[in-house]
């Protein structure tokens, strides 16, 4: 049903002072962490493939060996969302609505409702990152896993035993990120690019981040944390992480994406019948990653 008269008395009647509801908005906070790019296809798709491992010894006298490995070994799917809202407001409304200025029925924030769901669906990547989702396939285990398969070997990219965010724990992160591997084994030379954590953890995130010693010691050592120049930009607070303790760190390597395929647009229009105001959004996305190599993530429970 449209929003008619009965839903707005107030606003019919002269002395309304000040209109409140309208509040300002979360900064963007998910460009930070994912890549944005054009998608021209209803799914994409992205082909982790393995290269040459690494060389050996050449005999005298005997033949060099050769590896005919390479090719593809996993596939990770992109498939778009389509996110849509919109209301209608009756012709009477809209015309005896006295205070149109603070409460414009053309426009209600729009915008701000599908930014908010953006920001939701991408840190969801993390929320259930430690969760395997068939759809987007892979390696076959979750984003976050002990075990990611090479060939050879298998590599994680979160603790075996989940552990909260300090000074330790942060430099083992940026050192499991250091170990990281591609499909034929070969160290990729993978560095931890920015801390994220949840609004809780903003507080430690700050300690660690831009203390010059130590954080929790008498001793006068400096900040290995800064030291090394890991986490060259720097931590990010992401509001819409759900737990108050998993924490993570984004590698330099690049694997959020952000895939557009239908940019935000709106219209609105009069319905011929009814008179009614129809306003409507929609946009068509993908959020998620193509490489496990995005990051590190621990996921403990207090």
């Amino acid at each position: 049903m449209a929003v008619n008269s009965s839903n707005i008395p107030a606003l019919l009647l002269p002395g309304v002072r000040k209109i409140t509801g309208d509040y300002a908005q979360i900064p963007t906070q998910y460009s930070r962490v994912f890549a944005e790019s054009q998608s021209d296809l209803q799914v994409e798709r992205t082909i982790a493939a393995r290269y040459l491992p690494l060389a050996g010894l050449k005999i005298t006298g005997m033949p060099t060996n050769f590896d005919n490995g390479a090719g593809q070994r996993y596939v990770y799917s992109h498939i778009h969302v389509a996110i849509g809202l919109g209301y209608s407001f009756t012709r009477e409304a809209i015309d005896d609505n006295l205070y149109k200025g603070q409460f414009n029925p053309t426009n209600l924030g729009l915008i701000k409702s599908f930014r908010q769901t953006k920001e939701i669906i991408a840190a969801d990547v993390l929320n259930l990152g430690n969760i395997y989702n068939a759809a987007i396939g892979g390696d076959g285990v979750a984003l976050f896993s002990t075990a990611h398969p090479v060939d050879g070997l298998t590599v994680p990219n979160t603790p075996v035993n989940q552990v909260g965010l300090n000074e330790a724990t942060l430099l083992y992160g940026n050192n499991i990120i250091r170990r990281f591997r591609d499909n034929a084994g070969l160290l990729q030379g993978a560095q931890g690019k920015m801390l994220i954590v949840p609004v809780e953890l903003r507080h430690v995130a700050k300690r660690l981040m831009e203390t010059p010693l130590r954080t929790g010691t008498a001793n006068n050592d400096i900040s290995a944390v800064k030291e090394y120049g890991d986490l060259a930009d720097g931590y990010l607070v992401m509001d819409f992480l759900t737990s108050p303790y998993p924490w993570f760190i984004a590698s330099d390597q690049g694997g959020f994406i952000h895939l557009v395929r239908v940019p935000f647009e709106s219209s609105m229009q009069v319905d011929f019948s009814t008179d009614n105001l129809l306003v409507k959004a929609y946009e068509r996305y993908y959020l998620g990653y193509d490489d496990w190599r995005a990051g590190f993530g621990s996921f403990p429970t207090n």
